[in-house]
């Protein structure tokens, strides 16, 4: 469906204006899609980030300050998701040895589970796209990063 009927408005003060509401709107629904998902598997979306981040180290240990960095959700309170993750024994906090103060968090082997049991659910959820091409999906993450640059 388009934004208009979506949400009942047939006029928009500018194309910049329908762009605009159209990638909220966008936003909005594939967050509800994602917490629909992730509710069934006890995580959140941040949470599910958050891991998703920990098994890109490799079992290398990671400072919560350098999550913070590569969230998807720069609103995170990325400490408490990982306290979160700590409580699900999805993660595990270390000390970090060059800086006392410093918590480093790996995921422990049910965290990797988790993201195994869920990988082919993701790689299906992200199959909805396939109603563009692979050139189309190029084109328009080049232009949000182009929005997003000019912006900054």
């Amino acid at each position: 469906m388009s934004i208009e009927t979506d949400i009942k408005q047939k006029k928009f003060r500018s194309a910049y204006q329908r762009l605009a509401l159209n990638l909220v709107y966008t936003t909005n629904w594939l967050e509800s899609k994602q917490l629909e998902f992730f509710k069934g598997h006890d995580i959140t979306s941040q949470q599910y980030n958050v891991l998703r981040i920990l098994r890109g180290q490799q079992q290398n240990p990671i400072k919560v300050s350098d999550i913070t960095e590569r969230m998807l959700d720069k609103n995170s309170n990325t400490s408490r998701l990982v306290d979160k993750l700590l409580a699900k024994n999805l993660a595990k906090r270390s000390s970090c040895p060059n800086d006392r103060r410093a918590v480093d968090v790996l995921i422990t082997e049910d965290g990797l589970k988790l993201l195994e049991e869920l990988d082919p659910f993701v790689e299906e959820w992200e199959n909805r796209f396939n109603v563009i091409s692979s050139e189309e999906a190029d084109q328009i993450s080049a232009l949000l990063d182009k929005l997003r640059e000019s912006n900054k």
